[in-house]
């Protein structure tokens, strides 16, 4: 397909297109951002303060290399989500440790946010879709509901297995459901791809994390008691096989630009 050029921006759409492997690295993300923040910050001993500052100020370095590439790019992509995988976590965990905001209030809270971001960009720019991501701008809007979405999926899953008291594996698996409803409304009953592609992406986050605790925690806590080192390592070796599978591909001129509209 042939990107039509406007004044002023670019023809490339700075995004993926939404494929399975799409989803599994981003579930691979999610997974290891919610075990990568638990190893730095306990394991390590470094604090939830301690990492939340230097994750931030890394995560500020990948944005920045991720904004200069004007177009889609696997490594720095993907390196950004991960990142914004991990301080979107640490966000919600910095408020409900060393704070004491309840998960009730964190999960409402980030959902206002959200809701707040996707209508200024809808007032702003006139659309959400992803397949127009061409300007610095809806860029910014992009990894700003990202980094809601991470923060309201770690609150709305944590208030869930452990608020709610359903633990790990009936967490994930009831995320897992939800997010197979939004599939079968998306490919036979007409659900508004934009929609449905926000709303999976909201709960890909505590469906990983889910997994991830289940996986790192010990078994007095419901975990199978890998650690978040095998657990961590795992997730990064699958993500790091799939980006440069994704980068071939990319690279042979497989991923199509989408038409700026």
């Amino acid at each position: 397909m042939t990107a039509t050029t406007f004044p002023g921006q670019s023809a490339y759409n700075r995004v993926p297109r939404v494929t399975p492997d799409f989803w599994l690295i981003k579930l691979m993300a999610v997974t290891m951002g919610e075990t990568a923040a638990d190893y730095l910050s306990v394991q390590l001993g470094l604090g939830l303060t301690t990492t939340s500052l230097l994750m931030a100020a890394v995560l500020i370095a990948a944005l920045v290399w991720q904004f200069w590439q004007k177009r889609y790019v696997p490594a720095p992509y993907w390196l950004a989500v991960v990142l914004i995988s991990i301080v979107g976590t640490l966000i919600t965990d910095n408020l409900v440790d060393n704070f004491g905001v309840p998960l009730i209030v964190t999960t409402i809270t980030f959902s206002i946010l959200l809701a707040i971001t996707f209508v200024v960009w809808w007032r702003i720019e006139g659309t959400l879709s992803i397949h127009t991501v061409i300007t610095t701008r809806r860029e910014a809007f992009y990894w700003l509901a990202i980094l809601f979405t991470f923060a309201l999926g770690t609150a709305a899953g944590d208030l869930v297995a452990e608020q709610f008291s359903l633990g790990y594996l009936a967490t994930g698996i009831l995320f897992g459901m939800i997010i197979a409803s939004l599939a079968i409304g998306y490919f036979f009953l007409k659900l508004d791809p934009i929609l449905g592609f926000w709303l999976v992406y909201i709960l890909t986050r505590p469906l990983g994390a889910s997994f991830g605790d289940l996986l790192s925690q010990p078994r007095q806590y419901g975990g199978l008691g890998l650690g978040t080192i095998v657990t961590s390592a795992m997730f990064l070796l699958i993500i790091v096989c799939t980006v440069v599978y994704m980068s071939i591909r990319n690279r042979d001129g497989e991923e199509v630009l989408e038409a700026a509209r």
